[in-house]
Formats: structure tokens, C-alpha cells, sequence
């Protein structure tokens, strides 16, 4: 039996029907779908292949540019619940990921750092290095502060662990109701970047708090590291700085025709 797989149709046996997505993402689900079951098959079924695995991808986002202003984290601290607030400040002090927030657990807390393997390197079938975040005053004050109620430090009102689409409803309903549109949780991680950038750090240090590796160092310049007002001003006041000469530190003058202009 032939198998083809195109956008939008699937021929199967000489048969095609096409699904008529209107979307790249869609597409992109609907094949990654496809693409596991076709995994069993050639694992423990009859194929020889799995002719999906590693599949190109239609839909790309970059969303380098988007994060959280101050305003909307105030907006969204105003208006949220305690454990959302939780998740907000767990969030933005330690530029991890959700899965990662979602499964952080009270052990990994030694009263001033918070130590995890992240699963991403996991999924990915690396072994991941374990990234030690040091707390900040205002992280440690709020982890010192809580009860815990599970071995995760994240939990619903009744204790429980969140169930990440339980967890993603709750975070929607807090940014609708702060009147928050277009940021996502996952723009925390980029925010949490540029914040760290502002603050002077290294590329190697900011690397070593989000735990990516330094071979990805560019990719963080690209993806996370927003270019914002405050850096611009940092980079004008650091070229000015280095030009000492008055030649090089005197300002153009106008004529006064060129000045009415």
C-alpha cells in the first residue's frame, strides 16, 4: 500500500482526499498526528518506515519582538489569582518554560537556588545538564512565603497539580480579564531575556539562567532578545563614552537657512 502526503491532500491507495486546511499550522498538526500513528506502525506494526519522521514543517512563528511591558505584567498581577500570580513571578525570575514550570518541584528549592533538567533536551533524546537559577529577593520571598501543598510547587485552589490545558485556560482567563491580548506564557522566556540584556549580563550569563547552550548563543540574539528603547539608549551611551575627542564628540552646526528648514 503507496502513501503520499502532500498540502492539502492525502493520497492513500490510489485514493486522495483532500481536508481543505485553511491554515499551515492546522496542516502541521494534522501531519504530526498522522506522522505518530505512522511511528507505531513502524515500530511495533507492519511498516518498514516511518516516511513522516522528521517532517518540514509549513507553519513558523517568531514572535522575537513580543514581550512583556511592565504594564501588562501589573495589569495581570492586578486581576489574577494567587496561583497565577505563583506562576507569573515563577515564570519571569527564572525564563523557563512552561513544561518545565508546570513540573518544578519543591526539592528542586534549596532556599536560594532552583535547580532543574529541562525537558525539552529530554524530549529531544539528550541528556539535560541541570540549570541552576539563582534566586532573586523577590522570587525567594514569595517561594519562602508559600505552604507547599504538593511535591510541585504549582498547584490548583484544591492542592493539585495543574493539567497543562487546565493551567493554559486559566492563564487565557487571566489575561482577558487584564485586558492582555496577543502575549502568550511562552513570551515570559523572551521577556525574561531582554530584561537580564538590560541589566548589563552577558550573552554566557543570560545563557546559563535560561540553559540554553552557548552554541545557540545567536539564536537567542534572534529569537528572544527584543530590541527595546532602554538598550538603544544603553548602546548611545556607551558609543558616546569611547568617543573622547572633542572633534569626534562635537555636534553639527546649521546654517541659519538649514536650521529654518
Amino acid at each position: 500500500m503507496g502513501l503520499t502526503v502532500g498540502t492539502p491532500t492525502l493520497e492513500l491507495g490510489g485514493r486522495t482526499a483532500s481536508y481543505g486546511w485553511s491554515r499551515s499550522r492546522e496542516g502541521d498538526n494534522r501531519v504530526a498526528i498522522l506522522a505518530r500513528v505512522l511511528s507505531w506502525g513502524a515500530k511495533d506494526g507492519p511498516l518498514k518506515v516511518n516516511v513522516l519522521d522528521g517532517f518540514e514543517r509549513a507553519y513558523a512563528s517568531d514572535r522575537s519582538d513580543i514581550i512583556w511591558l511592565p504594564e501588562h505584567i501589573e495589569a495581570f498581577m492586578a486581576v489574577a489569582s494567587p496561583e497565577m500570580q505563583f506562576a507569573m513571578v515563577l515564570a519571569l525570575h527564572t525564563g523557563q518554560r512552561q513544561a518545565d514550570i508546570l513540573h518544578l518541584a519543591w526539592s528542586a528549592y534549596d532556599g536560594n537556588t532552583i535547580s532543574l533538567r529541562q525537558g525539552k533536551a529530554r524530549r529531544l533524546g539528550r541528556v539535560a545538564p541541570v540549570v541552576r537559577v539563582p534566586c532573586t529577593k523577590a522570587l525567594k520571598a514569595t517561594l519562602d512565603a508559600a505552604r507547599p501543598r504538593a511535591a510541585v510547587m504549582l498547584t490548583t485552589k484544591t492542592g493539585l497539580a495543574f493539567k497543562k490545558r487546565y493551567f493554559a485556560e486559566q492563564w487565557e482567563n487571566t489575561c482577558k480579564a487584564a485586558g492582555i491580548a496577543d502575549l502568550h506564557f511562552h513570551d515570559i522566556r523572551g521577556t525574561t531575556v531582554t530584561m537580564l540584556a538590560e541589566a548589563g549580563c552577558t550573552l554566557p550569563e543570560i545563557v546559563s539562567v535560561t540553559g540554553h547552550t552557548l552554541r545557540r548563543a545567536q539564536d537567542i540574539l534572534d529569537k528572544y532578545l527584543a530590541r527595546t528603547s532602554r538598550l538603544a539608549e544603553s548602546a548611545i551611551a556607551k558609543f558616546e563614552n569611547v568617543m573622547e575627542t572633542d572633534s569626534a564628540k562635537r555636534p553639527a552646526k546649521w546654517s541659519g537657512q538649514q536650521a529654518a528648514k
